[in-house]
């Protein structure tokens, strides 16, 4: 028997969960969830499951589903039990409570009402891939998932283009392709990682440039749960005049798309900003 029953204080202990083998649970999550008077679950299945594999009886405790759709009503029913004086314990389906995973209005509201917030940390997707990708680590940023949309996408990506470290994404395998063509686009064909069913039977971790992971996927899709790791932008800076002169230099004998792509790989820089500031460049007279 790996855990142990022990006196919890009173308030809400967020508990990590593992993202794929259930050994890379913590002994001291057991222990809050072999100990918590409370159980709330974003999965109630998937935690009952992983109790079961270690051994850890409910003791006619339930689990409560607290997930993205339960509403208010399951929130105010562990602020209740909060207000009691009880201890508390919520589980993610996987990884980390609220890292891309609901959890955050509960802890919010049980800080703002006064009660103990803790956690019993542990496995990460995005810390495990970042890891595994043979990026730089000293500085990172996790993004999370992009939108659905190709548009919005982009306009994401715009965003964090400049951020000075390695960006992590979570993704979806039916539009993990469209996205690494969209960062290709966007934030230039720079080094990046796709890291694959972490810790489980077929894990696999490809490195490649952006531009060759997503020619890869539109060729071959993959399965399972995805994490995608993109290194910081190395672009100098370039001075606006001399980029416009090598755009209208460029221009003359090329079309747009051809001189956005020529300039952008002459400067390193998203061959989308180019191609953008080209569509703006009035025409010359002669």
């Amino acid at each position: 028997m790996n855990h142990q029953k022990v006196r919890l204080s009173p308030g809400l202990h967020f508990v990590a969960t593992p993202i794929g083998t259930a050994r890379d649970i913590t002994l001291r999550a057991l222990d809050v969830l072999a100990s918590a008077e409370v159980i709330a679950a974003e999965d109630t299945r998937s935690l009952r499951r992983l109790m079961e594999i270690h051994g850890v009886p409910l003791e006619g405790r339930r689990v409560i589903a607290y997930h993205d759709h339960s509403g208010t009503g399951a929130r105010a029913g562990l602020l209740a039990s909060l207000a009691e004086g009880k201890s508390v314990a919520y589980a993610s389906e996987a990884g980390m409570p609220l890292i891309a995973d609901p959890g955050y209005d509960l802890s919010r509201a049980a800080a703002e009402a006064g009660h103990a917030v803790t956690v019993a940390p542990g496995a990460s997707a995005g810390l495990a891939a970042l890891t595994l990708a043979g990026l730089p680590t000293d500085a990172f940023f996790f993004a999370g998932f992009l939108p659905n949309a190709s548009g919005a996408r982009r306009k994401r990506l715009e965003e964090v283009s400049r951020i000075p470290g390695t960006l992590i994404f979570y993704e979806s395998p039916k539009r993990v392709a469209a996205s690494l063509a969209d960062m290709a686009e966007v934030l230039g064909d720079r080094p990046a990682a796709l890291c694959r069913e972490i810790t489980k039977k077929f894990e696999e971790v490809r490195r490649a440039s952006l531009s060759e992971l997503a020619a890869q996927l539109a060729e071959n899709g993959v399965k399972g749960e995805i994490v995608v790791l993109v290194d910081r932008s190395h672009s100098k800076e370039v001075n606006p005049e001399d980029l416009e002169n090598d755009l209208r230099a460029a221009l003359r004998e090329n079309s747009v798309k051809d001189a956005a792509d020529i300039v952008s790989k002459l400067h390193d820089l998203p061959r989308r900003k180019v191609y953008q500031m080209a569509l703006k460049l009035p025409k010359d007279d002669d």
